[in-house]
């Protein structure tokens, strides 16, 4: 048995292991973009069944190698969240794709993508960061809402007579703001706006200035900090797999070490107690 647990830990920790669950996940994404092809999926539906299959098997081999590797205490793969994650992906592509659950099954087989985050270890510290960063995040979010809640007040006052398709009311105004913070076509609003009221580039910009340069790129610095944070707090990866051999090395090694501290504090003890003479 210690055998084939030193083999799936060797395995599951094997760098090339790790590259072919990648490829399979890539593979298995090519193959759900080419089922949505109708010309594709008559001539060749019956192979790419067979690929989302093969991609399933592997799934389920390689879980059941991570939890062996961690025997006798394989519950401790579950304490990992990706690992609960992955495990749950295999569970919802066994669902039957038939009947009232064909449409859950076909959109749970699109997670086998989303494990490509899990699989890739800078995906997961991206992601990390991003959780780390939420809280920042809200407080981000609602300065940005204030700002926008102001403008929008202050943009149907000043243009709902002359615009009211964009500035009908506050509702109108905070999508049209939401289009300017996109950049995308803001200046035609402002010429739209200019027509009648030429200092209004004033408010545009001065929104523009405030709405997207200044808070949008407080987004980006949060994140960016959040994920140096995460860096810094990731543990050093162990170069190469270790076999249970080398652990049990390393602990006669500690072993042996303590045993000699414990003799040299008992002979020091010994010297202490030893009656002096004159």
């Amino acid at each position: 048995m210690y055998r084939l647990v030193d083999f799936a830990s060797r395995l599951v920790n094997a760098t090339w292991f790790e590259y072919f669950i990648i490829a399979v996940i890539i593979v298995n994404g090519i193959i759900l973009g080419l089922e949505t092809s109708g010309a594709v999926d008559r001539l060749y539906g019956e192979w790419l069944r067979i690929g989302n299959e093969v991609a399933l098997w592997v799934f389920i081999v390689e879980a059941a190698l991570k939890i062996l590797a961690q025997w006798p205490r394989s519950w401790r793969y579950f304490r990992d969240g990706w690992n609960i994650f992955d495990f749950l992906v295999i569970v919802f592509a066994l669902v039957p794709a038939t009947g009232q659950f064909a449409m859950i099954a076909r959109l749970a087989r699109l997670l086998r993508v989303v494990r490509l985050i899990s699989a890739i270890r800078d995906l997961r510290l991206i992601v990390a960061a991003l959780v780390r960063a939420i809280p920042s995040v809200g407080h981000v979010i609602m300065l940005m809402s204030i700002v926008v809640y102001i403008y929008a007040i202050m943009g149907y006052h000043l243009f709902h007579e002359l615009d009211p398709a964009r500035w009908g009311n506050l509702g109108l105004s905070v999508l049209t703001l939401f289009n300017i913070i996109t950049l995308d076509n803001w200046t035609n609003v402002m010429d739209t706006a200019m027509r009648h009221y030429p200092w209004a580039w004033l408010y545009f910009v001065s929104f523009v200035v405030v709405g997207t340069f200044v808070v949008i790129n407080m987004f980006i610095a949060i994140i960016i900090n959040s994920l140096d944070d995460a860096k810094r707090e990731r543990p050093p990866e162990i170069e190469g797999p270790v076999s249970r051999e080398q652990l049990m090395q390393e602990v006669r090694a500690a072993r042996e070490t303590l045993e000699r501290l414990e003799r040299r504090l008992e002979a020091d003890d010994d010297d202490g107690n030893r009656p002096s003479h004159p």
